[in-house]
């Protein structure tokens, strides 16, 4: 949606209108959308069909055999992941001249957000975990990894050793970070995210600095992970505020 040109686009995933997940809901609301079958699809007689690493294989295999072209995209799991991606769409949609503007405006906003902010963060930079349904957090090599990296903020669980996966609720409470990061609730109730209910997440988020994030704008791999940097840019400089009037 951010790069094709007008009329381009026949379809997009009914996931893209999920305002849960996608940072484009009201964009796709446009567009006639999909499940992903291959029968729903090949009715749409679509020169292209861009899928995902994590498509059905079936659903593709069946797709190439009827004649139609698709290009796989990988699972984004870096910011030069990102680019890679924004040009990877152009080529596939011949919008190349687009996709390199866009990558262009892309690191010059990630250069002035990190700005203040090292690469890697420094020894002195607050310590941040993140914290979702199932107390599940990331490592270093991660999307949301590099989004705190970026934002100048530590790994508080990628520091003791916990990469992709599931963190026990007694780490949590001995690494003590300065922000505890969880994801936003979905509608109803889920015993996936009661873990973020637990007394002592929300104890830790009260002495410390707590966030929801958005998480439609940290699991794709699209220019909108700079709202994600940017609310964590913020939430850093609010504690380094706070370091220096307790000092």
């Amino acid at each position: 949606m951010l790069i094709a040109a007008p009329d381009q686009l026949v379809s997009v995933s009914r996931i893209a209108q999920d305002t849960r997940v996608s940072s484009m809901a009201a964009e796709a609301a446009r567009y006639p959308i999909n499940a992903g079958h291959a029968e729903e699809v090949h009715a749409l007689a679509p020169d292209l069909v861009v899928a995902g690493e994590f498509t059905n294989a079936d659903t593709v295999a069946l797709l190439r055999r009827l004649g139609i072209r698709v290009e796989l995209f990988d699972i984004v799991k870096s910011l030069d992941d990102v680019r890679e991606r924004i040009l990877q769409m152009g080529r596939v949609l011949g919008r190349e001249v687009a996709a390199e503007a866009m990558v262009a405006r892309f690191d010059t906003d990630l250069a002035r957000l990190r700005s203040g902010a090292d690469d890697l963060p420094g020894p002195d930079a607050p310590r941040a975990a993140l914290y979702s349904a199932n107390g599940y957090t990331v490592g270093y090599d991660t999307l949301s990894g590099e989004i705190l990296a970026a934002a100048g903020l530590r790994n508080a669980p990628a520091e003791a050793g916990y990469g992709w996966g599931r963190l026990p609720l007694e780490i949590l409470a001995m690494l003590q970070p300065d922000l505890v990061i969880t994801g936003r609730r979905y509608p109803g109730g889920s015993q996936a995210e009661e873990i973020m209910d637990h007394p002592v997440v929300v104890r830790l988020q009260e002495q410390s600095h707590g966030a929801a994030i958005s998480d439609q704008d940290w699991v794709c791999g699209t220019p909108y992970v700079l709202r994600a940097i940017a609310e964590m840019v913020q939430a850093r400089r609010e504690l380094e505020l706070d370091r220096a009037r307790d000092d």
